[in-house]
């Protein structure tokens, strides 16, 4: 793990001549022979040199002790691997954020509000929708939650879900649903890989629910979504992909009701696929019925600033059966993360990620397309993720499989003969070069042509 350091390497070296000690000494006990790592080390320039090219040299130096295999991976569907500067973990180990998970005496942790209400304002300034609580399991729970909520205002028990959102999120959505007897219909995408059939009853559903970017990727139209929904007195609500948001146009912008989403991207390590941190931003009138905690700005008698829990009136330890939900926890350390993270990225930064991310994938999308090998089956706007169909001959599991021999995750095979494949801006050009001539050397191989 590289940590933040705030000391450079004159200073250190100033500071140890002070107190009378050689570097040399500290390192006394690492045999001669593994003492070469240190040299490498302090031959790192001291300028010139990103944090994320320093974290590779030396994780490069580390794997030659531990002899660790390191794997390049194309796995997305629903969580993705973004870089999370050294930064981050240093700052939420800071004793401000290491309060109780749950405030139940919730102004004696003012770190731990403080970063609820930072998390909230980065939602709304995302969503562009005014009011985002503290945060939910992930985006699945989010979804369903988001559910729930359009049942209420609507007073109905019937809500449109589109067939392109991630399949875990519909499993969530329908076990939440059925629970409390609500129907659930899916929809299905058209040939180009979006939700453009929406039902035309009045005031039969309570919601429409789509995903943009969906589960292959593609963007889908909020303001198709919105004037749909509305038409029939449905809420219209999106899972957005908060990293997205700062190139797509936003849910709020659109006349989207509810935002919900998983935020795991925003930096947080992929970590065998958890945790997440799920987030839900409404418009004015949604705001009491929005699950979760709601933490606001005031002042004390002071005048001082301070922080407080506004809403929390779902807690089941208040309202018993009638909570508006069971969720006890808002992941609040993940939240803290993320949003250091987007501290440290600010708009530009964040804009960077999601333009590089996007571009690597064009172009990964077009070195296999252009093999002949492979065809993009959705010809539409994506934006990291990108879903290829393999031409007759081509047999994907082997494929994957052949790939790992050579420490690549290729992606996930979809319908037997698709692959999901997602790009980061972690990639570089000759990872994304490798890969590609990994896959059809692979696929001439087994005679695909």
């Amino acid at each position: 793990m590289i940590g933040y350091l705030p000391m450079g390497r004159e200073e250190r070296r100033r500071m140890l001549a002070s107190v009378g000690v050689d570097l040399d000494k500290l390192f006394d006990m690492i045999p001669e022979c593994d003492r070469c790592m240190v040299d490498e080390y302090e031959a790192l320039p001291d300028k010139g040199m990103k944090e994320m090219e320093v974290v590779e040299h030396v994780q490069a130096l580390a794997d030659k002790n531990l002899n660790t295999v390191k794997y390049d991976c194309y796995l997305g569907a629903g969580y993705y691997d973004h870089y999370q500067p050294s930064a981050v973990k240093h700052i939420i180990n800071r004793s401000e954020f290491l309060t109780s998970y749950t405030p139940y005496q919730a102004e004696i942790s003012q770190g731990t509000l403080q970063a609820y209400f930072e998390w909230q304002s980065y939602i709304t300034r995302l969503t562009g929708l005014p009011i985002a609580n503290a945060g939910l399991y992930d985006a699945a729970s989010g979804a369903a939650e988001a559910v729930l909520l359009a049942c209420r205002d609507k007073r109905r028990y019937k809500v449109f879900v589109s067939g392109g959102i991630h399949p875990e999120t519909l499993e969530t959505v329908q076990t939440y649903c059925h629970a409390a007897g609500i129907e659930v219909v899916i929809g299905d995408v058209d040939e180009n890989g979006q939700q453009t059939v929406y039902p035309d009853k009045k005031n039969e559903f309570a919601c429409f629910m789509i995903q943009s970017p969906n589960y292959f990727g593609i963007v889908e139209d909020l303001d198709l979504l919105v004037a749909k929904a509305h038409a029939v007195n449905a809420l219209a609500v999106v899972s957005a992909d908060p990293v997205s948001l700062a190139m797509l146009k936003r849910p709020g912008d659109a006349g989207v009701d509810v935002a919900i989403g998983e935020a795991q991207s925003l930096g947080i390590p992929t970590s065998y696929g958890g945790p997440g941190i799920g987030y839900m931003a409404v418009t004015k009138k949604l705001m009491r019925k929005m699950p979760g905690r709601i933490c606001g700005q005031t002042v004390d008698r002071d005048g001082k600033t301070c922080y407080v829990l506004t809403i929390q009136a779902r807690e089941q330890h208040i309202r018993r059966e009638r909570a508006t939900s069971n969720i006890c926890t808002s992941q609040a350390l993940i939240a803290t993360a993320a949003t250091i993270w987007l501290a440290l990225q600010g708009g530009s930064g964040l804009l960077d990620v999601a333009e590089q991310s996007a571009a690597k994938a064009i172009y990964l999308e077009k070195k296999l397309t252009a093999s002949g090998y492979f065809k993009l089956v959705y010809d539409k706007p994506y934006f990291r993720e990108f879903l290829i169909e393999a031409k007759d001959g081509v047999d994907l599991e082997k494929l994957n499989k052949a790939l790992l021999e050579e420490n690549i995750i290729g992606g996930l095979i979809v319908d037997g003969n698709k692959l999901l494949i997602a790009v980061t801006e972690k990639k570089t050009k000759d990872q994304l070069d490798r890969y590609a001539e990994a896959m059809l050397r692979l696929c001439d191989a087994q005679g695909g042509k």
